[in-house]
């Protein structure tokens, strides 16, 4: 079993094969974007914080992130493996992760990065929040401000993995199924190891 990160840009289509990747390998799902939005839309203390954040398409306070992070590794029973989906989207963030799995008896297996060229993931996007009406993909300019952060910071962290040699490049455009297809032939092998 592994314990995996999926990254890619904002609709590469990391929620849709994370479902996938869960069901298939019985792994954990961490999603921090999840945890924030659940946060916001309960109104907690944490939410109103993140709240600003995520409406402007900009990144969570490290510390926040990290809490949530932590806290969902803590609930697991010892043998379970995870899958984080989306995170971590800045350097900051993967260090943090580095320190914190093997304080809980984990390690990092693979990272998995679902490649998608800006000018797909921009139609996705719009399309996606047409069908969701997540506020956080309304505006084109919420949109650029998202690519904007997401190649300062979160691509950093695909090179940050690619230097520990966790790093899987995976096409991400084509049929949902066809992604998956290629996801697979990454994970299957770290089953075998």
């Amino acid at each position: 079993m592994a314990n995996i990160v999926l990254l890619g840009p904002p609709g590469a289509g990391k929620g849709t094969q994370s479902e996938r990747i869960v069901s298939q390998y019985n792994l954990t799902p961490i999603v921090p974007g999840n945890l924030m939005r659940e946060h916001i839309n309960q109104d907690t203390s944490v939410g109103r914080l993140l709240s600003n954040y995520i409406n402007e398409g900009m990144l969570a306070p490290h510390k926040v992130v990290m809490d949530l992070v932590e806290e969902q590794v803590k609930a697991q029973k010892h043998g379970f493996k995870f899958l984080f989906d989306g995170f971590p989207r800045a350097i900051a963030q993967a260090i943090s992760l580095d320190e914190l799995l093997p304080k809980h008896g984990h390690q990092l297996d693979a990272v998995i990065f679902l490649d998608v060229p800006d000018e797909i993931v921009k139609e996705r996007i719009r399309d996606r929040a047409k069908v969701s009406g997540r506020v956080d993909d309304q505006s084109d300019e919420k949109i650029a401000t998202r690519l904007e952060i997401y190649h300062s910071e979160t691509l950093p962290v695909v090179d940050y993995y690619e230097k520990q040699n966790k790093l899987y490049r995976v096409e991400g455009m084509g049929p949902v199924e066809d992604v998956f297809e290629r996801i697979i032939q990454v994970i299957n092998p770290l089953y075998h190891k």
